[in-house]
């Protein structure tokens, strides 16, 4: 018989199984990461439009040295800057910010495991005696197999976009809030508060999370009330020292009264208007686009004064406008306000930049789950959780504030991400209850349960009417085809467009763009035409019409449709220089100086300006 050293055993002890959390941050980390590699393989790794490009140029621009911005901040700052730092230290990439919110999405996993694990314990007040018991650990991990499997969540987290640190972030907040029952120190208190400040720097809605410290503060947690006043103090304090960045820049640098950014405005009309649908419809004068959106909202608001204006005083014409429009039309304002609600729950994807759709069609993202699903079954689960468990409660307050914070302006998918982790616990929790009810042979809670899910999936799964919302991801995923030179599928994707709104000026803009590229410039001009019959101030369809007018030779009709460009975008290079060559061509010699000088006062660096300017001057074709 061989005896073992008795050393072995010990050493053998020694090993220690990795905890659950662990496990879930690995799983949830690598499965973010197989989707980054796949993106890598394909042509949406480089940002080509909308809000991705957005950032990607202003990171850029800071890096090349412009870190201050004129006036006023036009856009939330944070995200960019941290693009910026980035790319100073690992070099432009934009592989390696989406390998961080890899990183954070498993942490947000991690967090639902811990909330699930916390909140869903019975305690004795619950008087919770049946069999079998209440596993909050596997709610909890449940709650992180959906974050897992949620194709928008794994979207949104390998792209250029800020919505994965913003997830993270305000779930933190809410389990430092669910965790505690003693009040935290002040000087806790005072990093809540400076976490929250800063993260508003990036996504403003965050600041909804303000109400709940306070509630948590009051409510929740125990101490004297003058030990909770000083808390609230410095709750304040802390979100203004966060934000200091930002309101230090716009107050001190810029000269303008301006906390975050002066584009809060434009986006309360954007979300309030005679034509507003809950969605980021875009009115009449204001282009799709982030970066034209803002240019657009800045010449409007200009053009409305009749001088140049400072970033706040756009930020209040626009959301003057809104105001009274609420105050002249307080029904279909209410109305407005249903309808976002609505929207909020529903399970149509209004995706703006239309990522999902595209990262699925091309094999880049997994299959998933999507938020219908998830609202159906969170709803009968948050109610049932919020009666059963106080500390559920703190979930679907803070889910709700981040419903609030959208129904001030619109309603997108990764708008509404925010709220996605709560749904999630509920969801899980609803499961995990109908099963259990099951088991227990308790039917008459399973049939109450089951009569809630199912109006549950009947709101959510409210039809959405308006044909132009169902255009949006086949246009934007042509649009995205077309940048790339992917002609055939370009011409799938907007003509299925095309057939879904007909009327959209948007959309026949793209077309006529599609014909133009594939060198059809007569079917070209009928969409560029329909295109300002819908929105008569469309630069680019008067700007192309134009370019097509030069091509042929025909001057004086492309003088006409420069002007006519002009008229909405006077302080376009570009266009001005386009005029100047149509005047040249067609031997007005006055009118083409007149107008190479102003586009030479705008882009000074631009080398065909010069040529042209030379040109010009000796009369040479």
């Amino acid at each position: 018989m061989v005896t073992l050293p008795p050393s072995l055993p010990a050493k053998h002890s020694t090993l220690r199984v990795l905890p659950v959390g662990t496990w879930i941050f690995l799983g949830v980390f690598l499965l973010r990461l197989v989707a980054l590699v796949r993106l890598t393989d394909s042509q949406f790794l480089l940002p080509h439009g909308g809000d991705m490009q957005f950032y990607n140029n202003w990171a850029l621009r800071i890096l090349h040295g412009e870190w201050r911005t004129e006036g006023a901040f036009y856009g939330l700052p944070l995200y960019a800057y941290l693009l910026a730092g980035i790319y100073k230290v690992w070099g432009y990439s934009p592989f390696v910010p989406g390998l961080i919110q890899a990183l954070l999405e498993g942490g947000t996993a991690v967090l639902l495991y811990k909330i699930g694990s916390f909140v869903f314990l019975p305690s004795r007040a619950d008087g919770a005696k049946e069999q079998p018991p209440f596993h909050g650990g596997l709610i909890g991990a449940l709650a992180a197999l959906g974050w897992a499997l949620f194709q928008p969540a794994t979207a949104y987290s390998i792209i250029l976009m800020p919505t994965s640190w913003l997830v993270l972030i305000f779930w933190f907040v809410v389990w430092q809030i669910v965790k505690r029952q003693q009040s935290p120190t002040l000087t806790q208190v005072l990093l809540l508060g400076i976490l929250v400040g800063f993260t508003a720097m990036g996504i403003a809605t965050v600041l909804f999370l303000v109400p709940l410290l306070l509630a948590a503060l009051f409510l929740r947690w125990s101490g004297p009330a003058s030990r909770k006043l000083t808390a609230a103090i410095l709750i304040f304090a802390g979100v203004v020292l966060g934000a200091s960045p930002a309101w230090v820049h716009n107050y001190f640098l810029a000269r303008d009264q301006v906390f975050l950014s002066a584009h809060s405005g434009v986006n309360f009309w954007i979300g309030n208007n005679p034509e507003a649908t809950g969605y980021p419809k875009f009115p009449p004068g204001l282009h799709a686009g982030q970066e034209a959106m803002l240019q657009d909202s800045i010449t409007t608001a200009e053009r409305a004064a009749h001088r140049p204006l400072k970033r706040s005083e756009v930020s209040t014409y626009w959301s003057s406008q809104a105001s009274a429009w609420i105050r002249q039309n307080p029904n279909l304002w209410l109305r407005l306000v249903g309808v976002k609600i609505k929207n909020f729950w529903n399970a149509f994807q209004y995706d703006d930049i239309s990522v999902v759709t595209a990262l699925r069609d091309q094999s880049v993202i997994f299959p998933g789950i999507s938020f219908g699903l998830v609202a159906a079954l969170a709803f009968p689960g948050m109610v049932i959780a919020c009666w059963k468990f106080p500390n559920a409660r703190w979930i679907g307050a803070a889910v709700l504030l981040h419903m609030a914070s959208l129904l001030t302006v619109f309603v997108t998918e990764r708008y509404r991400l925010a709220a996605v982790p709560g749904l999630l616990l509920f969801a899980a929790f609803g499961v995990w209850e109908l099963w259990r009810t099951l088991a227990t042979g308790r039917q008459r809670e399973a049939a109450l349960f089951l009569l809630l899910l199912s109006g549950a999936t009947g709101f959510v799964s409210l039809p959405q009417k308006d044909t132009t919302l169902w255009a949006l991801d086949t246009y934007n995923s042509g649009l995205q085809a077309l940048e790339i030179g992917n002609l055939p599928l370009a011409r799938q994707k907007l003509d299925r467009a095309y057939a879904y709104s007909p009327d959209n000026a948007e959309i026949n803009f793209a077309e006529g763009n599609l014909y133009l590229a594939m060198g059809q410039p007569t079917v070209a001009q009928k969409f560029y035409l329909t295109a300002l019959q819908l929105d008569p101030r469309h630069v680019g369809a008067s700007n192309n019409l134009g370019i097509i007018a030069l091509k042929e030779k025909r001057w004086g009709m492309a003088t006409i449709c420069f002007h006519r460009a002009l008229r909405f975008a006077p302080n376009d290079a570009k266009l001005n220089y386009l005029l100047a060559r149509a005047a040249f061509e067609s031997g007005d010699l006055l009118a083409a100086r007149s107008a190479i000088s102003i586009a030479r006062k705008l882009d000074p660096g631009r080398s065909e300006f010069t040529a042209l300017d030379q040109q010009i001057e000796t009369g040479t074709r």
